[in-house]
């Protein structure tokens, strides 16, 4: 070729520029194209409201009022020097309505259209050569329904939170803040715990039967009625006091159980959560920079649809290295539910080749773990069901049953790379050498009180599933949603359990009062499916926001009336202060309420608030009044201390 031919070919390679999100994406997407393509991360968002007012123009229809947001003025100005130098643009952010919405801004900040330059909007499941080259082939328009259902989210949010928060300002104490999602799931809690607090326990009891079956240990045969009372269960010992048991039926059968599913972005929060102990923020953190490495799909996602590609690899890697028995035959299907979107596939490796001894050592070690649990989920969930042998033996005296079961694992299937929480090998020695007939030798009887238990508290992972399962936020809002709610401090962690604080109590008071509807969990739900309609086409965004405002314009205007009276923030007290000798006034502070002294600044005096509750204390006659922990959970103690040292977390009766 000669010199001038090759200079041609140079001038007609086109010069292409790839603009993602965070760096480490741009530096994997990187090594999959040529070198006529340019790969640049936006590094988030580059525009967006304004911070310092509410940015939606009402009267002009609600028009959005973006700025560039401060800091991205250096990183745009290098991105349009090089769109500039491309002959071709394309937009790969991620894979969502987030990620379409950035695209569409960088098309703006960048004069796109107004610089006539070619540009397409590029997405991928997963970071692989192959998904990335694919993407290029079938690149397409900014889908606009999408832009519009980020858009909606965003100015409905901004209207709820800008227009409330003031309130809040006014009522409690300047900082605080209230928003569509974070307030529903602040009443979750906040119901919760009344729930907990109400609770009622029942007292009931269990009488064991001590057999000698032959092993180290004596088998505990459980009685099979209901026992309410000491007096029931005595009744009981006495009906049977000298007589001989015997075996009345030994039953056995056969049990599977079928692989989980892989996992979706709630499931892994979940589970991560159980088995590693990491929060859900923790979790999407390392599954970013997994996904971001190409080593797993997209980590936003509420389908468990996988494709035919990966099923089929999965499949074949269980063929080789398990053996055909290990195959499912059928494919586990999640529930229909109209929540999920099915945008993206289930969270999974993308390629069963990369396992995670292969990579032990390559990635930092909550990476390696995460990794761990997200590839053994999903190619267990390609696996045959595991199969248990349960058998059942019951041994009577008189009328009196008692019974133990006990099951053993015959075929692990997908047991051999997954371990279900609840998974349990529960063989008991001798128990399949007994026979109907059989006198067996109780050496005791073990009986024991218990009383009912109250639900459970939220923890983070509960919290995610509960708003799951109420539709509340999506996949992207669930980690988001309860770091604002702990940020504020509504909400403390104690022991992985969540506790509304005396300031989360105060703002859900306020809300409950004034904005019912919004912290309503139908209303919220619905509100996110009309969301997720206008990101299908179905409801144009504008329309969405009009049918809303004016009911929560009403409500605002009349929260002024509504809250008249609710003297939350600087209410007198009964408490001199020692100081100036003025009526101390009762304030908020970071961890809940405190008296301060009016004179301030002249006067610093503050004291600890403690209310009371017209309870004596049990221990020493003292009042009873509701303090907090220095997290900010609310327990009950004595006026008296700290010569009386009494305390209880529920309100003594």
């Amino acid at each position: 070729m000669s010199a001038a031919n090759a200079g041609k070919t140079q001038r007609a390679a086109k010069k292409n520029l790839v603009i993602v999100e965070s760096p480490a994406k741009a530096k994997t997407i990187k090594k999959y194209l040529g070198k006529n393509y340019e790969v640049i991360a936006s590094e988030g968002h580059v525009r967006d409201l304004p911070k310092s007012k509410m940015g939606i123009d009402i009267d002009n229809d609600f028009e959005p009022e973006y700025i560039t947001i401060r800091g991205k003025g250096t990183l745009l100005a290098k991105l349009r020097k090089e769109v500039k130098k491309a002959d071709m643009i394309y937009l790969a952010t991620d894979p969502d309505r987030e990620g379409e919405a950035i695209s569409y801004h960088l098309s703006i900040a960048l004069k796109l259209d107004e610089e006539g330059k070619k540009y397409k909007r590029i997405t991928f499941n997963e970071i692989t050569k192959s998904a990335v080259r694919d993407s290029l082939k079938n690149a397409r328009e900014i889908d606009m329904d999408l832009v519009d259902a980020q858009q909606a989210r965003r100015v409905l949010d901004r209207l709820v939170g800008y227009s409330i928060s003031p309130i809040l300002w006014e009522k409690i104490k300047k900082g605080l803040s209230a928003g569509r999602v974070q307030s529903a799931a602040l009443k979750m809690i906040y119901d919760r715990e009344n729930e907990i607090n109400a609770f009622d326990p029942e007292e009931y009891w269990t009488l064991d039967a001590l057999a000698d079956i032959g092993g180290k240990t004596p088998a505990a045969f459980s009685y099979t009625g209901k026992l309410k009372s000491e007096t029931d269960t005595d009744a009981v010992i006495g009906s049977i006091s000298g007589k001989d048991f015997t075996v009345s039926e030994v039953k056995s059968t056969e049990k599977s159980r079928k692989a989980p599913l892989p996992f979706t972005t709630s499931t892994l929060q979940q589970t991560a959560s159980r088995k590693l102990s990491y929060t859900p923020s923790r979790v999407m953190s390392i599954a970013q920079r997994l996904y971001e490495n190409g080593y797993i799909t997209y980590l936003r996602t509420d389908s468990t649809r996988i494709s035919d590609e990966a099923d089929k690899a999965a499949r074949e890697y269980i063929s080789s290295n398990f053996g055909e028995e290990y195959l499912s035959q059928t494919v586990s299907v999640k529930k229909d539910n109209a929540k999920i979107q099915d945008a993206h596939e289930a969270i999974r490796p993308t390629s069963p080749e990369n396992t995670p001894q292969s990579l032990k050592g390559k990635l930092p070690n909550d990476e390696y773990k995460l990794y761990n649990l997200i590839y053994s989920r999903f190619l267990g969930s390609r696996m045959a069901p595991a199969r248990y042998e349960t058998l059942s033996v019951t041994i009577k005296a008189g009328d009196a049953a008692f019974r133990l079961s006990a099951s053993n694992i015959t075929f692990k299937g997908f047991l051999s790379v997954y371990t279900a929480d609840e998974t349990k090998d529960e063989s008991v020695k001798n128990l399949d050498k007994l026979k109907e007939g059989d006198k067996v030798s109780v050496k005791d009887l073990d009986k024991k009180q218990h009383f009912t238990q109250p639900p459970a508290h939220y923890t983070e992972a509960l919290l995610v599933k509960a708003m799951e399962e109420n539709g509340i936020g999506r996949p992207s809002t669930y980690a988001p949603t309860i770091n604002t709610i702990m940020g504020r401090h509504y909400v403390i962690k104690e022991n992985k359990n969540l506790y509304i604080t005396e300031l989360g109590e105060g703002v859900n008071g306020i809300m409950e009062k004034a904005f019912p509807e919004i912290i309503d969990i139908s209303f919220t739900a619905n509100m996110e499916q009309l969301l997720d309609n206008v990101g299908e086409g179905e409801i144009d965004w504008k329309t969405l926001i009009r049918n809303f405002y004016p009911d929560l314009k009403d409500e605002i205007d009349s929260a002024a009336d509504t809250l008249e009276h609710i003297k939350i923030a600087d209410e007198v007290s009964d408490t001199k202060c020692e100081q100036c000798g003025r009526m101390m006034v009762i304030k908020y502070g970071p961890h809940g309420k405190f008296l301060a002294c009016p004179g301030f600044p002249e006067c610093r005096n503050t004291k600890p608030y403690f209310e009371k509750t017209g309870i004596s204390c049990p221990k020493c006659g003292g009042d009873i009044v509701i303090k907090h922990t220095k997290k900010g959970r609310r327990y009950f103690g004595c006026s008296n201390a700290p010569e009386c040292d009494f305390m209880s977390w529920k309100k003594p009766e």
